[in-house]
């Protein structure tokens, strides 16, 4: 459900068009939301569809010209219902955790694997850290506080801190497996 408002949400920042929605949703929008670029397209259709968006009128008629979008009062009305709405958190799957289970059930066999794993995501973790630390040192310095940007910035504080969580689990699991006897790995 949370597509179309992702999408509203991006529309009522800055009229798009379908391409430039994909880009975006490749940078900023795409750290906590993804979204493919037949997904965004088949979304704007429904909401067109729905009276939620419209295609801005085009400077000149061009076959083939890309569509850009804006937002409708219908559109905004639904992305205000929707922001006002409680909402459960979602239950949280990691398979990651998962195999680790599966490795604490079955005993060693496989453990190598996940520790070269561990390795890896750690490794990711790190460059992600790293991009969202010199996002925040870019866009975010000290004195800029008005609420959008300070809403903003609370978006990207979770991923900093979610990617610090992941890089500190990652480095002790990693010391944990150190420690394990040499025929587990």
């Amino acid at each position: 459900m949370s597509l179309p408002h992702a999408i509203l949400t991006a529309l009522l920042e800055k009229p798009s068009s379908g391409l430039d929605l994909t880009r975006r949703f490749d940078k900023s929008i795409g750290y906590f939301w993804s979204a493919t670029h037949q997904q965004i397209y088949r979304e704007l259709g429904k909401l067109e569809a729905e009276g939620h968006i419209r295609a801005l009128p085009s400077q000149q008629p061009a076959r083939g010209q890309k569509k850009s979008y804006e937002v409708l009062p219908a559109g905004r009305a639904e992305l205000a219902r929707w922001t006002a709405a409680s909402q459960d958190p979602k239950p949280y799957r990691e398979t990651l955790f998962l195999r680790l289970r599966a490795a604490a059930a079955i005993g060693t066999e496989g453990v190598a694997g996940i520790e070269a794993d561990l390795r890896r995501h750690l490794e990711l973790h790190r460059r992600q850290l790293s991009e969202y630390e010199v996002i925040e040192q870019r866009d975010f310095p000290p004195g800029k506080d008005s609420p959008q940007d300070r809403l903003q910035h609370l978006i990207l504080r979770a991923g900093i801190d979610l990617e610090t969580f992941w890089t500190r689990w990652l480095t002790h699991a990693l010391e944990e497996f150190a420690e394990l006897p040499d025929q587990s790995r």
